[in-house]
């Protein structure tokens, strides 16, 4: 697997985004699966600030399947940010993000 220094998370636009490129690309659930995560990865995936994919299929040729799940899981199990409004804003790139308000609806 190549060197990744870096995994940065997707908006969840972006995963959206990705989740619908697949799904224009196969019928297969299955395949459209795969071509989703190798989009991700080739996303996500940073070696000294520059991706190191350069799209879902170079992802697909450079990983295994196995591969691709652990990075996959690394993303997923990324450390959330510091509660609180401003740290979250600052980790999620959206300033308008009020934490207490979506706690508070998250809630019930």
């Amino acid at each position: 697997m190549r060197d990744i220094d870096e995994l940065r998370p997707l908006t969840a636009g972006r995963l959206l985004a990705l989740w619908r490129e697949a799904r224009e690309s196969s019928e297969d659930p299955l395949e459209r699966a795969l071509l989703c995560n190798a989009g991700i990865a080739a996303a996500c995936c940073f070696r000294r600030g520059k991706p190191v994919f350069a799209d879902r299929q170079a992802a697909l040729a450079a990983l295994t399947g196995r591969q691709l799940e652990r990075l996959l899981l690394r993303l997923a199990e990324a450390e959330p940010a510091p509660a609180g409004t401003e740290a979250l804003s600052e980790a999620t790139g959206n300033p308008a993000f009020d934490q207490r308000r979506f706690d508070a609806l998250r809630e019930g």
